[in-house]
């Protein structure tokens, strides 16, 4: 079991990207949270086993419906998420 955090740059506010997120986070074994940051970008906290977060993540970043709109991420690995069921929309 991993976590990580990861930051998308782009056209990513305003565009229903946080609620594909969320779709998208229904057909994969993740946890966590996604939500709009005041600088325009979008947080991503998720957890799950290392291959199915990284196939979660490259599913939103290279196959959704609004991977054309990322124009650069960063993902980082952080601790474990406490109390982590379901997936939802942070405000």
């Amino acid at each position: 079991m991993i976590a990580k955090q990861v930051i998308f740059e782009g056209r990513v506010q305003g565009v229903g990207f946080r609620y594909t997120v969320k779709e998208l986070a229904r057909g994969f074994d993740v946890c966590g949270w996604v939500k709009n940051l005041p600088d325009g970008t979008v947080e991503l906290q998720a957890m799950g086993e290392k291959d199915e977060l990284e196939s979660f993540i490259r599913e939103i970043a290279e196959e959704s419906n609004v991977a054309h709109h990322i124009r650069n991420l960063t993902a980082v690995k952080i601790p474990l998420l406490e109390n982590c069921r379901g997936f939802s929309i942070e405000r």
